[in-house]
């Protein structure tokens, strides 16, 4: 493990998997190195690449500041980059994929990027069911209801109630109520004035090759958003991993990124 330090002084761990050009990995809700899929995808990729995998702040053996701005995690991502060398290819996963897309578009260095099913609302629907959670999500968190605030989110996903309550008396469920502040930033990442729109505009300023990802098993509700983020941004690509839920599987994934990424 090392720490980078970004522009507002917020100490940043990441790790550094494998040999060959920079792959930095961007963690989705709830998750960092510790908790996540970024260690398996790291191996899946470090016969190729040097992967980088970090705590977004507020995360695992990161510091957070405050108060919070979604800049701040423009700069986070940046800050990883410049100790990876200043410029890599980037991989990004669910609400990661938000962040990533708006970095590229503020002019953050890499060289291509990939997202794996971005969560934006397509439809009327979503985006009232993604504005009620942020209305929710905001006072729970205030309040100090961490656990309220983690179970928020898994309805949002689509987790029934019966799973949510066996979660909550689960071993694993400290590990959601540490990060769960930090449900806030993946909601600004998606936007929570717009109920998590696709950001056209914001995406048409991304000037660096995309791919855009989703799996074959996974539901329209995260297929489409995929599609309308390849619409978005010139010249993107848009493909689909056979088989593949919001779990995907790192070797189906390394497979597709080593293709992307020339390698």
């Amino acid at each position: 493990m090392t720490t980078v330090v970004s522009a507002d002084g917020t100490v940043i761990a990441c790790t550094a998997t494998g040999a060959g050009p920079a792959v930095v990995f961007v963690d989705g809700a709830l998750c960092h190195r510790a908790f996540g899929p970024g260690p398996g995808i790291a191996a899946a990729l470090a016969d190729r690449f040097t992967v980088y995998t970090y705590d977004r702040r507020g995360r695992g053996e990161s510091s957070d500041t405050a108060p919070f701005a979604f800049e701040r995690e423009i700069e986070d991502l940046a800050a990883v980059i410049g100790a990876a060398g200043g410029s890599a290819y980037a991989v990004a996963l669910s609400s990661g994929g938000a962040l990533a897309l708006r970095a590229a578009a503020a002019g953050v260095d890499m060289a291509k990027l990939a997202v794996y099913e971005p969560p934006f609302g397509v439809d009327p629907a979503q985006r009232e069911r993604f504005a009620r959670y942020a209305a929710e999500l905001a006072p729970a968190l205030a309040e100090g209801r961490r656990g309220d605030a983690a179970a928020l989110f898994m309805a949002l996903t689509g987790a029934p109630e019966m799973m949510i309550d066996q979660m909550r008396n689960s071993p694993a469920w400290p590990a959601f109520e540490a990060v769960a502040p930090t449900l806030a930033y993946d909601a600004a990442a998606l936007g929570t004035e717009t109920g998590g729109a696709v950001p056209a505009d914001v995406l048409g300023k991304i000037a660096i090759p995309v791919l855009a990802l989703d799996g074959g098993a996974s539901p329209e509700v995260l297929r489409a958003p995929t599609r309308a983020v390849a619409d978005a941004v010139p010249g993107a690509g848009y493909g689909t991993l056979a088989g593949q839920t919001h779990e995907v599987a790192p070797e189906v994934l390394g497979a597709a990124l080593g293709e992307f990424f020339g390698r």
